[in-house]
């Protein structure tokens, strides 16, 4: 069977999805949307969306194929056009704070009586009665144990994971909508970012990654060691994994209780520190060991 290639897989062609959310999860989704085959436009404030100013190639790769128009909703200008493409709209994309919808006047109860149809997937900090504190990635993280020291996290997480949520949202909407027949009753759907950050924590709840976890430290075959001239992300977890990592190493045994001591992860740490990154890449290829060089 040969897959379906991603670009010529979009469900959601004919779907028209209208975001008003700034910043970066709203547009990640919004880039996968479209991705998806939706016709995607955006509307932006007349000072841009901020992340114009924190990445400007981060903006512009977050919206390639999308339409970007400006219109200030605080002024009957920019509610007219709103409503306007509200008419043709089959989800709403935001990531306003509910107070903020209210101070608009286009809060859901607002939107549904006037376009039924509409969906709408509404991103924020917190769910529920907490969606109006002020939040950001790095606070969810924190909120999830996630931020254990004193050093920012690789990435946004929380964002990122927000903005998979949200796609999906999307994708559960138009779903309902096609299976309802029509006329349909659009539906909210809320997603919010410390949500994402309370899914991405469930294998640390569970141990797995805490020190004492076997993803988390504990395993000989899953750890991040020297090499002679950078670093190697080792991922032998696996029996089979395990066994050819340490017939490398020259360790002779290979079963749990070695590779859970401390002297196993000692001898393995000194046998890669005589290797390259080439000379571990190749043995990745020989003996089927998952592992990655990092310079």
């Amino acid at each position: 069977m040969t897959p379906t290639a991603p670009a010529a897989f979009q469900p959601l062609q004919g779907i028209r999805i209208l975001s008003l959310a700034l910043n970066l999860p709203g547009p990640a989704a919004l880039m996968r949307l479209r991705r998806m085959g939706a016709a995607c436009l955006k509307l932006e404030p007349p000072s841009g969306d901020p992340m114009q100013h924190y990445s400007p190639a981060a903006y512009a790769q977050l919206h390639e194929g999308i339409e970007v128009l400006t219109a200030d909703l605080k002024t009957p200008a920019g509610q007219d056009l709103l409503q306007l493409e509200l008419a043709r709209t089959d989800v709403l994309l935001t990531s306003f704070r509910p107070s903020a919808f209210a101070r608009l006047g286009i809060d859901w109860s607002h939107l549904h009586r006037r376009y039924p149809a509409l969906s709408q997937v509404a991103i924020v900090g917190s769910p529920g009665a907490r969606a109006d504190a002020p939040g950001h990635d790095l606070t969810y993280l924190a909120e999830s144990s996630l931020v254990p020291g004193l050093e920012l996290p690789a990435t946004l997480y929380a964002d990122m994971g927000g903005s998979l949520m949200a796609s999906e949202a999307v994708l559960q909407a138009v779903l309902l909508g096609r299976g309802a027949g029509a006329p349909h009753e659009g539906v909210c759907i809320e997603v919010a970012l410390s949500d994402a950050a309370d899914c991405l924590a469930l294998p640390r709840q569970w141990g797995l990654t805490r020190p004492e976890g076997w993803v988390g430290g504990a395993h000989a075959g899953y750890q991040v060691y020297e090499c002679k001239d950078g670093r190697v992300a080792v991922a032998a977890l696996e029996p089979h994994f395990a066994a050819a990592l340490c017939a490398a190493a020259g360790i002779v045994a290979s079963d749990v209780a070695t590779l859970l001591a401390p002297a196993t992860r000692q001898r393995i740490a000194v046998f890669l520190l005589t290797q390259t990154r080439q000379d571990l890449d190749q043995l990745s290829l020989d003996k089927d060991i998952p592992l990655h060089t990092m310079a």
